[in-house]
């Protein structure tokens, strides 16, 4: 069964519910978070995704995305996305949020009112294998230059994320997330 999304207006306030393929085929407007998780080093956890997901397959990308089920807080998507995609939790805070829209693999179309989480965490991930290929632990800078040099290596929307914010942006995440 395909997921429903949260469809929302320009203010995140919820206007209805649309299965994830219909979304992406038209670009609706919909809800979803970004995670990005730091260990002590200040390092961020990359993902690759799944080789089988039906966009942006194998790409690089942030810790964790997602969509939260209708009724559940973007909070608790978050955690339990986190949860089944890398194999752990942590205590995650908000620290933004952003509206893009972008073309992506397959004809489809990425439309979000993505929230932006930050969390701490020093193990080993355990990434299940139909989201997670594998994961990278990554020095920020040298991602940087990494995301420029190679853009088609990354996922649309990390990019974005990248591109708008920058290498300080995500150094001070970093520290959120640690304190």
């Amino acid at each position: 069964m395909d997921e429903m999304l949260i469809l929302v207006d320009a203010d995140d306030n919820p206007i209805g519910s649309q299965s994830k393929t219909r979304v992406h085929q038209q670009g609706l407007l919909h809800r979803a978070f970004s995670i990005f998780i730091f260990d002590s080093q200040g390092r961020l956890l990359l993902q690759q995704r799944a080789f089988s997901k039906y966009h942006s397959a194998g790409l690089w990308t942030n810790s964790c995305c997602g969509h939260p089920r209708w009724g559940e807080s973007t909070l608790a998507a978050a955690q339990r996305r986190l949860q089944e995609e890398m194999g752990f939790s942590t205590e995650l805070q908000q620290v933004s949020s952003f509206t893009y829209q972008a073309a992506v693999p397959g004809d489809l179309i990425e439309h979000e009112f993505d929230h932006i989480y930050v969390g701490l965490f020093d193990g080993k991930p355990e990434g299940a294998p139909e989201e997670a290929h594998s994961w990278s632990w990554t020095d920020i800078q040298q991602l940087t230059d990494e995301t420029t040099r190679n853009p088609e290596k990354f996922t649309v929307w990390f990019l974005t994320i990248m591109k708008d914010l920058g290498a300080n942006e995500m150094k001070r995440w970093a520290r959120l997330a640690a304190s």
